[in-house]
């Protein structure tokens, strides 16, 4: 068990066994590549991961970034990994050549990004961040502003942030006030503060360029009346070379319970008068244009909470694997000892773990699928398809995987047992890292209202339902294999119960008033997150139990005893009965839970809301 990251056989399970992705190679966008060449490039990003990022993120928590009169310091060797990293290809993974990019498939590129998730986030804040910035120049800047900027972050030269957040603008965006004014040269002068800025400063860049949400001096207030502005660290002359400081000043930085390796940032625009910043696109099209990366911003959030749970659970396997206590239940022998993964709530906590992680990785990864569909569509229609189940999926995609791994990370320490809860071990670490996770990029509440209020709804709900109804084909495949009748008649159950809600939301704010749903958003997307958990569970265990009996027939096994002594012995065979196992125990364990979930949504309790405040 060299690798504690991710299980790479079940990765390329997930891609190419699954979900079938290299049949996008069939189209000219992706014809200069095939699952060969894919599975290579996922086996040299999870040495990369294993090798440089994860001995880096151990250290820089220990470390972290640090600030010192008025500069920041980066995590020694991050300059190195970063400068690795880029010249790997994998900044730029899925740009286009022009770029200096590879053109892979987005989703491709998610799998990648659960190695580098798992083994450093921190490190990744980084990449993603320029990546981001870069990319929507290159959309919405003029021909000047990409001459400028995008070769030099996209070469990894300089490196990008999103200066959004404010002191009284967190979830709130439209209450940004940083103030822009205009210049008499077409430019802004830009004047306030933001907080919480990921890589705001650091000491390994030649330039930071920030991208500054703020409100032109009479524009109207909230969202409509925000732009965008381009407001590098220094200022960048026409030949790309670096010209005088542009006011941008790092005053501190915030002391977190975890990610000590991001500094994350206090950020001072114009304290002299001296900020420039540089309109990207239009006027007032601020919060259009940031909204453009949202997607795969969450969804890259998305992944990280799946790089925790996964880290989590291979570090709490192997450790269950070697830690020996207590004697065995069948077989009691006060003078042996026998590893903890004999215990039943072991191997119960593991396995919930496994299930949900293999679930989770087939929902995350579809949803980068089909924002490649989107990108190789042959017609309207199949866009607006693909991207509406896009645009359905990723809150679910950002938000529970996210509050997954704050639990996972919390059973990896509880198998630990008290050395979990010691800096002997990572985990404890990875508790400490993971709950940021469910803040960034909205948080899970924000998550649960734009899904519950906005995208259940998107084409009259006709989205939503035709999503549950598509299940209903693979739910049929397990139901004609043996055993799988009473799992499928649950599946079949659970996913009646959730189509139900929105009917019932819709009802309990007709009645109750136009709070209700918004009272039982995160109970709804926890649901249906549930639900789609199980659902590429089931796709699996379809294609496990396919490839499973080829074996049998292939070594000629057809009793059930000599089958099971085959898969205690044979790797491939217990690694796909090990799918339909986490098939079954999620359907087992966790979705009589849900049908608990959806029973209290439509029970139609108010108390939170009538409640006086005095009475919290």
């Amino acid at each position: 068990m060299a690798n504690l990251l991710v299980d790479e056989r079940d990765v390329k399970f997930t891609l190419f066994e699954q979900l079938k992705v290299q049949d996008l190679c069939q189209h000219a966008r992706y014809a200069g590549w095939n699952e060969k060449v894919f599975g290579m490039l996922l086996s040299e990003a999870r040495k990369f991961a294993e090798k440089e990022l994860f001995p880096l993120n151990i250290e820089g928590d220990k470390e972290g970034a640090r600030f010192d009169q008025g500069a920041v310091y980066s995590v020694p060797g991050t300059a190195a990994a970063y400068r690795k990293f880029v010249d790997n290809g994998w900044l730029t993974a899925s740009e286009e050549e022009a770029h200096g990019g590879q053109g892979l498939p987005q989703v491709i590129k998610s799998a990648a990004h659960e190695m580098f998730f798992a083994a450093n986030f921190p490190f990744m804040c980084y990449a993603n961040l320029t990546h981001d910035a870069a990319k929507l120049i290159e959309l919405f800047g003029t021909e000047e502003q990409k001459h400028l900027y995008i070769e030099k972050m996209y070469l990894g030269d300089w490196t990008g942030t999103m200066a959004l957040t404010e002191p009284e603008a967190g979830s709130d965006v439209g209450n940004i006030g940083l103030k822009a004014t205009r210049n008499v040269d077409g430019t802004y002068g830009l004047v306030g503060q933001k907080i919480f800025i990921t890589n705001g400063d650091h000491d390994f860049a030649d330039n930071i360029v920030h991208l500054v949400l703020a409100r032109i001096e009479g524009d109207p207030p909230g969202t409509k009346g925000l732009s965008i502005f381009i407001a590098p660290k220094v200022r960048v002359n026409a030949d790309r070379t670096l010209g005088a400081a542009n006011d941008v000043r790092c005053i501190g930085l915030e002391h977190k319970m975890g990610i000590k390796g991001s500094p994350t940032a206090t950020m001072s625009f114009g304290e002299k008068g001296e900020c420039v910043g540089y309109l990207l696109g239009q006027e007032r099209d601020g919060i259009k244009i940031m909204f453009h990366m949202m997607n795969a911003s969450r969804l890259a959030v998305g992944m990280w909470g799946q790089g925790i749970c996964s880290v989590s659970y291979q570090h709490a396997l192997k450790y269950a694997l070697e830690r020996k206590q207590g004697q065995s239940i069948e077989n009691p022998d006060p003078a042996t000892q026998v590893a903890i993964i004999e215990h039943p709530e072991i191997r119960r906590t593991l396995m919930l773990m496994k299930a949900h992680i293999e679930g989770m990785r087939g929902m995350l990864y579809f949803c980068g699928y089909a924002m490649d569909q989107v990108a190789i569509a042959g017609s309207d229609e199949d866009k607006r398809k693909w991207q509406s189940l896009v645009d359905l999926l990723i809150p679910i995609c950002k938000a529970y995987p996210t509050e997954k791994g704050v639990e996972f990370a919390s059973h990896a320490i509880q198998i630990y047992g008290g050395y979990g809860y010691t800096k002997d071990y990572p985990v404890e670490q990875f508790l400490r890292d993971s709950k940021v996770a469910c803040i960034f990029e909205g948080t899970t509440g924000i998550q649960a209202i734009d899904f519950a209020l906005r995208k259940v709804r998107m084409q009259k709900g006709e989205v939503f339902a035709c999503f549950l109804r598509d299940m209903d084909r693979m739910v049929e495949q397990a139901a004609a294999l043996p055993g799988w009748e009473k799992y499928t008649a649950q599946m079949q159950r659970t996913k009646t119960a959730l189509g139900e809600l929105p009917a019932h939301l819709a009802l309990g704010a007709a009645e109750k008033g136009a709070h209700y749903p918004f009272l039982k958003a995160t109970p709804f997307l926890d649901a249906f997150g549930d639900v789609v958990v199980a659902w590429f569970l089931i796709w699996s265990a379809v294609v496990a139990e396919e490839k499973l009996e080829a074996l049998f027939q292939k070594k000629k096994l057809e009793d059930q005893e000599s089958r099971l002594a085959f898969v205690r012995t044979n790797a491939d065979a217990a690694f796909l009965d090990g799918k339909i196992q986490s098939a079954r125990f999620f359907i087992a364990n966790i979705l009589p839970i849900t049908d608990g979930k959806i029973a209290a949504l439509q029970w139609g309790d108010v108390s939170a809301l009538v409640a006086a405040e005095k009475s919290f």
